[in-house]
């Protein structure tokens, strides 16, 4: 037996018979192209050699590479798989040269069987039936005579080839002669071979197959029988063994004659005697005229893409088959001869766009899942890249049952189990076809797919608009201590207010859309909302009918009230006017994408959730839910709003303005410890203006600088506003500098910079509404007012009524009566304990109404520190209080992100307190570590990309510009930049949060 076997192929045969080698023990060797460094079958093989670039022409059809690898390798025999090189005679011919051994049919047996021409005469000889046709054709005018004799419609055919191409139907002597040029072309291009000849066509076809092995001394297997019919263009979509509705006859006969043909020339290994069935004469049994029904197409001369189906019933595994034959150890044949049982379905699942004309489809796979109960042949996972260069074929789905009732039950399970999202796929044309009446009543012929027409659970994006992206509600929660942000809607509140208005569950996903709006075509009918701020929707009209009457026009949609879009119906979103830059688009059931780390949120700087990690772009396909509510398919008018589905009263919308009051609690940071007294009167006296450089990571805000309560950040840095890292909450106002940045979703979760504000949670929902030019007063709130804004907040979403006493504009600015802190509204301390003797000093700051900050000690760099905070997060880990969201440590710090309705402030900061006392020893301490080796680029230009950026939008002058290795060099008292390189290379980094 071979110690090692070199695999010339890619993907998911590829994988597949890896697979096999290691279960016999046999060392695998991969190749693979440049574009398929990441491919599955170059992790499954015990090595890999890199073949050259993507193209094919350069990689996997250069023969002179893949032998030059197997020798590099030693490895003693190559398997082809099928395509690329699996039926070169020169090649098999090469490899042996080598002194390696080809696993396949001899060299003689592709060539007899590798043109068609050939194959047919073969095939007569062996008493084969053939449809009438011909032999290589001269030229087109011989070809007008033959296809005058035989009889229209014929089958014009390349002699070379497979795969669909090189075949076309031609009804006539004029559709014949324009043929003639395209189809000899085509060969010539894709197989080097121009020869072209004529076949009867058959209306009514049903494609049929027989797996033959051979052992090469003239012993042949018939191991069943396949039904290929379901085709796309002469290309296979799904096949099943057996063939349905055969009779016993039939089916005998179809074996025999697969044999005879194999034994004519002692077939060695694997390959498939390819048969077309008339389908009328089969569905009559066939009792009289057998050879009338059933007629000789082609041989393949290799493993064929479907096998795994032969496998499933056979019980067998022709890979192992073929490396045992080509070894001389396979033994006597007629003893492997296996008992089949039961009925098997294969699906072939494309990297295609079904409803682009079946359009491939490159790009990244943002999730891959598949059944666990289904036998799954593929080269790709979640993060996996599928390239254009390829066979767009990314897996096949095998399913068993006892019967053929048994197997589709299994397969439209297994097909409604496999999620595929970043990139479109067949698979809803899969199952589409797999529930059609034709091939569920097993009447499926060659050309039944080619006007097949499905409903689609999808929308197209025609238009992606200037920034549009999924989002869903909390968004991504407790991955803060990572640092991956909650991303979700940033005008939560609209949001909220979409799906409540459609009944949705409000974990729904959404569209996110900034300034200027898509424009999407819905191939299913839907119910949708429009909420945020005011922007022109409407429903296009359909193109004008073929008789040239007018159709009905553009049809406007209405804001905050539910409407309908027809099946095929385009729904246009203009550009945001007036106040607010943000607007949500809402459908029934939300939209599905794959959850990521627990949310359908699009975090773009980190190029995950939503769709494929980014905004949308043209070309684009978003899915709706399959087996959700129905989606109002009929009504008086296609903008009729269901009775069920109330509208929001304008009374009741967010109100929108250019010059906003922001709620803020005080906290974590002020004075006197970082800020003046008269800096914090400055804060709340001043209309900040909404700097035009801001974004979902935060909201940049033009006005006074601060006059800071020190010189400088100490050992935290050159500015008075840093300090060593701590954790930040959304909505905090984060002093950069003597800049204030409202932090947004998608921003940092740690960061060295003092925060004198936080927004209160029922407040952030303005920041997504914030535009440039517009201006904010910051209005001081107690925690009581926080949480009554919050509860009516709350009380309006759920009952989408005005609840009594609702503020509708901030009732203070500063402390009003009737409201109540139970900490005091100017303290951003809420507790101090001092330092003493076996005690570290701990400050308990305030950040929002959701956020605790914790820290420990004066403000240095000490490692003990940051110990004890790990100690507090253990323990409340250990805790588990209901309504912890996150806990996120910094260098001396621990954040505590609490859900307000669920866990009171007063509450959790007893707990904290208490806390102190059950800590452990910081010298008794031990932690788990690992070390992580990583790669670092030195000066690289996206660096000086971002610094150049930043000089022309924030701020030229900053001491790290131009270079900041300029800038750690002149601090840090270095020589040269050359010995800031040595000293960042050389170092061992020790993680203190993320």
């Amino acid at each position: 037996m071979f110690r090692k076997v070199l695999i010339a192929n890619r993907g998911e045969i590829a994988c597949r018979i890896a697979r096999t080698l290691r279960s016999m023990g046999i060392a695998s060797v991969a190749v693979y192209s440049e574009a398929d460094a990441g491919s599955l079958h170059v992790s499954a093989c015990d090595e890999a050699h890199c073949i050259g670039p993507a193209q094919p022409s350069a990689s996997y059809l250069d023969a002179e590479k893949i032998l030059a690898a197997a020798i590099r390798s030693k490895a003693g025999a190559i398997h082809p798989g099928y395509g690329f090189l699996s039926e070169n005679a020169a090649f098999a011919e090469a490899c042996a040269a080598a002194g390696i051994v080809f696993i396949g049919p001899t060299p003689a047996q592709m060539r007899d069987f590798g043109l068609k021409h050939t194959a047919r005469a073969l095939a007569e000889k062996s008493g084969v039936p053939l449809l009438p046709g011909t032999g290589l054709l001269a030229d087109a005018a011989e070809a007008a005579v033959q296809g005058q004799r035989i009889g229209y419609p014929v089958m014009l055919k390349s002699t070379a080839g497979g795969g669909g191409i090189g075949m076309q139907v031609v009804k006539d002597g004029k559709e014949l002669a324009s043929a003639w040029e395209t189809v000899s072309r085509l060969s010539a291009s894709n197989f080097k071979h121009g020869g072209l000849y004529l076949e009867k066509y058959v209306s009514r076809a049903r494609h049929v197959e027989v797996q033959i092995f051979g052992d090469g001394r003239g012993r042949v297997l018939a191991l069943g029988e396949r039904d290929c019919s379901a085709q796309r263009r002469n290309q296979k979509v799904l096949e099943e063994t057996p063939a349905p509705g055969l009779s016993a006859d039939l089916r005998s006969a179809l074996h025999a004659a697969a044999v005879r043909l194999g034994e004519s020339v002692a077939y060695q290994s694997a390959g498939t005697v390819e048969f077309v069935l008339d389908a009328d004469a089969a569905a009559s049994g066939l009792s009289d005229g057998l050879t009338d029904g059933f007629y000789f197409l082609e041989v393949n001369t290799r493993l064929q893409v479907e096998h795994g189906v032969t496998e499933t019933v056979a019980g067998i595994d022709l890979v192992a088959w073929m490396i045992r034959q080509a070894a001389g150890e396979l033994g006597d044949l007629e003893a492997l001869r296996p008992v089949l049982t039961g009925h098997s379905i294969q699906a072939r699942i494309y990297a295609e766009n079904p409803r682009l004309d079946f359009r491939p489809s490159a790009g990244i796979l943002t999730e891959a899942a598949y059944p666990s109960d289904a036998r799954v042949d593929t080269w790709v996972e979640a993060g996996s890249e599928v390239s254009p260069f390829y066979d767009p074929l990314i897996a096949k789905i095998i399913v068993k049952g006892k019967d053929r009732n048994g197997a589709l039950a299994a397969l439209g399970k297994a097909l409604a189990e496999t999620r595929l999202y970043g990139i479109e796929t067949n698979l809803e044309f899969l199952r589409a076809v797999a529930a059609a009446p034709a091939f569920a009543q097993g009447r499926m012929t060659t050309r039944e797919l080619g006007g097949f027409g499905y409903v689609s659970d999808s929308v197209d994006v025609l238009a992606p608009g200037a920034q549009t992206a999924l989002q869903d509600f909390p968004g991504r929660i407790g991955f803060w201590n990572v640092g991956v942000p909650p991303s979700g809607p940033f005008d939560a509140l609209s949001f909220r207010l979409g799906n409540r208005l459609l009944g949705n569950p409000e974990s729904a996903a959404g569209l996110e859309i900034i300034v200027a709006g898509p424009t999407l075509r819905f191939n299913r009918a839907c119910t949708a909302v429009v909420t945020g701020a005011a922007i022109k929707a409407e429903l296009l009209a359909p193109p004008a009918p073929a008789d040239g009457n007018p159709t009905q026009g553009n049809v406007e949609v209405p804001l905050w009230k539910p409407f309908r879009i027809p099946a095929g119906g385009v729904l246009k979103l203009g550009a945001v006017s007036g106040a607010g830059m943000r607007v949500y688009l809402c459908v029934q059931d939300g939209f599905d994408a794959p959850l990521y780390m627990g949310s359908r949120s699009t975090f773009t700087l980190g190029n995950f959730g939503g769709h494929a990690g980014r905004t949308l772009r043209a070309g684009d396909v978003l899915h709706l839910p399959t087996g959700t509510r129905e989606a109002a398919a009929s009504g008086p008018s296609p903008l009729a709003s269901p009775p069920s589905l109330p509208s929001l009263p304008q009374a009741l919308r967010p109100a929108l303005t250019n010059t906003w009051e922001i709620g803020v609690l005080y906290g974590p940071h002020g004075a006197p410890d970082y800020f003046l007294a008269s800096d914090m009167d400055m804060f709340f006296s001043t209309a900040w203006e909404v700097h035009y450089n801001s974004n979902r990571t935060g909201v940049r805000l033009i006005g006074p600088k601060p006059a800071w309560s020190r010189p400088d950040g100490g050992e935290a840095g050159l500015h008075p506003s840093n300090i060593h890292d701590n954790a930040y909450a959304i909505g905090a106002v984060d002093f950069t500098g003597d800049m204030p940045i409202l932090l947004g979703p998608d921003g940092p979760s740690l960061g060295g910079f003092v925060c004198p504000a936080t927004i209160a949670q029922a407040e952030l929902w303005k920041m997504g509404q914030l535009k440039p030019g517009d201006t904010i007063r910051f209005i001081r709130l107690s925690l009581d007012q926080a949480r009554e804004l919050e509860r009516a907040q709350e009380r309006l979403i759920l009952t989408l009524e005005a609840p009594a006493a609702v503020p509708q504009a901030l009732p203070i600015r500063g402390r009003s009566p009737g409201y109540t802190d139970p900490f005091g509204a100017d303290r951003n301390i809420l507790h101090h304990i001092p330092a003493r003797e076996g005690n570290l000093e701990v400050r308990y700051r305030r950040s929002g109404d959701r956020n605790i900050l914790v820290e420990y000690g004066p403000t240095v760099l000490d490692l003990n520190l940051r110990f004890r905070a790990h100690a507090l997060m253990e323990h409340l880990q250990t805790l588990q209080l209901p309504g912890v969201l996150d806990l996120t440590p910094g260098i001396r710090s621990l954040q505590i992100h609490f859900d307000g309705r669920e866990l009171a402030m007063e509450k959790l900061l007893r707990t904290l307190i208490e806390a102190e006392s059950a800590l452990p020893a910081i010298d008794a301490m031990e932690l788990k570590t690992r070390i992580v080796h990583m790669p670092l680029s030195w000066d690289d230009e996206a660096i000086h990309a971002v610094i150049r950026k930043y000089m022309q939008s924030v701020r030229a002058d900053a001491p790290w510009c131009p270079s900041n290795i300029e800038f750690i060099r002149r601090i840090n008292g270095l020589a040269s930049s050359e010995d800031v390189l040595k000293t960042v290379f050389a170092a061992d980094y020790l993680v203190m949060g993320l």
